[in-house]
């Protein structure tokens, strides 16, 4: 990615559609009752930080996130659902075989996609594609950045939110590899 590569550009890109600033994330109330980033931002810091991200729409099938790509930005999906899938160990990178990627989960409305890269600069661990019609709202590092640095409060919860995501995330990939580890025990 260059430098000079913008947000916006990247998008365009992937041939998502841009809607703008996402204004007013707050009239979107039952998103901020179900997203576990958003859960304890009150409406005013809920627009603050929407007025950080660029709302942007993708068709079924479209790809948000490419695995091994390196960008520094994540996902908050407004509307839809979107599969995550990663290749098996050995695929072709270029293989479009449906049978090469392994699904990972299914996300709807309120999780958030990216944030890992966003915050650590290291290549895609997965893909991520559009099962139906998407919003989402993109948020740069550079975005969060600006809000540290303007809207310190707000810039701080959003930290804490996602390393409380992160967290979660963590103890549920290590609780599954105890489960194969186990089983492997006991099958040998």
């Amino acid at each position: 990615m260059a430098v000079t590569d913008t947000l916006e550009a990247q998008m365009a890109r992937r041939g998502l559609e841009m809607l703008g600033a996402c204004h007013k994330l707050s009239d979107q109330h039952e998103l901020l009752l179900v997203s576990a980033l958003l859960r304890d931002f009150t409406a005013a810091e809920a627009d603050q930080l929407g007025s950080t991200m660029l709302k942007i729409r993708a068709r079924p099938g479209q790809l948000l996130i490419a695995e091994g790509e390196s960008s520094d930005w994540m996902m908050l999906l407004l509307t839809g659902t979107v599969d995550v899938g990663k290749r098996r160990i050995g695929a072709d990178p270029e293989s479009q075989d449906p049978h090469d990627v392994t699904r990972l989960a299914v996300l709807k409305e309120g999780a958030v996609i990216g944030e890992m890269s966003m915050l650590d600069g290291e290549p895609r661990y997965a893909s991520c594609w559009a099962l139906s019609e998407v919003e989402a709202a993109v948020l740069s590092r550079g975005a969060v950045t600006q809000l540290i640095n303007l809207q310190p409060a707000v810039g701080a919860k959003l930290l804490v939110k996602l390393t409380q995501l992160l967290a979660q995330r963590l103890r549920n990939t290590s609780s599954q590899l105890v489960k194969v580890l186990t089983k492997q025990d006991a099958a040998t």
